[in-house]
């Protein structure tokens, strides 16, 4: 199933395909064996004017509809889920500013991403993942400025962004100042994305650079969760049909027992389930992108696509592993990078069992 695209998303798609062929594709694996934060790609995006997807054009962005900032998400994590994940994590950064900035924040902020500036977003805390309002993170006011202290853990682009959109709780804390980013992650995939802690020591905060009111982050924060779940669910997209495409090429290209693989109903069937589901899963993600478009509520059908997207996504790269055969165990089997990209997609952005309990929750309350 194809999504059907207006002509703005079909020309961001089809830019984001070339571009994501010729310029990312052929890093992937070295971004992957060297753990390296692809510095080149940044640039490219700003070239291609990627890198103000989500920006409003008064702060000389794009002001790309959610449909069409999918389908660049889709194109790219095809190619290289890291460079995926990272454009995803920039769009989650800005999106604080966007819905809750004042003029002067969104200009600042909103405008440095298409210079190539990244934002992250800061929430998880150890013991505060799914549960964000368990968060440990104080602020105390301190004259016309907040000081925060705290430890913010699984920041994307930690370390590479100029800015971070940091969550935490009005309550007296320490007051000796300071910044500190000392953990960069060892990852299973996504290894071309850069993952780091955030130690905060009763840094001094100006008040003019609290996004919203204070006193109401946790709503700020799941708004830009809802939206972060659709920019996921792209991203599983583009990995499960790169899965698929591997796993077609391999059935179809390798013979057993005389025929190829695809020949066998046990490998056959899969695949025709598989592109069942691949469907279903765009269905489900373009239908979220559309909602959020037309100014509906997005956290439910985000959540249900988010949740669908990532497990489909874990089934095609299971299957193309399965396919290789032996071969798909050892390095450099190109199925391989992709299974371990997949893993986190059932993690972030709310686990699959917090996918499943927001539309229980829903369904619970029209009972």
């Amino acid at each position: 199933m194809e999504p059907t695209l207006d002509d703005e998303a079909a020309h961001w798609r089809d830019l984001a395909r070339t571009v994501a062929a010729e310029r990312f594709a052929p890093l992937a694996g070295e971004l992957d064996r060297e753990q390296r934060y692809p510095g080149e790609h940044i640039a490219t995006v700003v070239e291609t004017g990627l890198s103000g997807m989500l920006v409003p054009a008064e702060y000389d962005g794009r002001a790309l509809s959610m449909t069409a900032i999918t389908t660049v998400i889709e194109e790219i994590s095809a190619a290289c889920a890291s460079t995926g994940a990272l454009l995803a994590a920039r769009t989650l950064g800005a999106v604080p500013a966007r819905l809750a900035g004042t003029e002067e924040q969104r200009r600042a902020v909103l405008g440095a991403l298409t210079d190539g500036s990244a934002i992250s977003f800061a929430l998880t805390e150890e013991g505060a993942g799914s549960d964000a309002a368990a968060i440990r993170t104080r602020v105390e006011a301190d004259g016309d400025a907040h000081r925060p202290t705290g430890e913010k853990i699984y920041i994307g682009n930690g370390g590479v962004s100029s800015r971070y959109v940091v969550f935490a709780k009005t309550d007296p804390g320490a007051d000796a100042p300071g910044v500190t980013i000392d953990r960069i992650e060892d990852k299973m995939g996504i290894r071309g994305t850069r993952t780091s802690n955030l130690e905060l020591d009763g840094v001094r905060v100006a008040a003019g650079a609290v996004p919203g009111e204070v006193g109401r982050g946790l709503k700020l924060a799941l708004q830009t969760l809802d939206l972060g779940r659709v920019s996921v669910a792209a991203q599983g997209l583009g990995i499960a049909h790169a899965a698929y495409r591997l796993a077609v090429a391999e059935a179809t290209g390798r013979h057993a027992f005389g025929t190829p693989l695809i020949d066998n109903q046990g490998i056959g069937f899969r695949l025709a389930d598989l592109a069942v589901e691949l469907s279903a899963a765009r269905m489900l993600t373009y239908e979220a992108a559309r909602a959020y478009d037309a100014g509906q509520p997005v956290s439910v059908p985000g959540s249900m696509a988010k949740r669908y997207t990532s497990e489909v996504a874990h089934r095609a790269v299971d299957l193309a592993v399965r396919v290789f055969g032996g071969a798909g165990f050892r390095k450099p089997c190109p199925a391989e990078r992709p299974y371990r990209d997949q893993r986190v997609l059932e993690i972030y952005e709310g686990s699959s069992e917090i996918q499943r309990l927001v539309p229980a929750r829903t369904i619970t309350a029209g009972a």
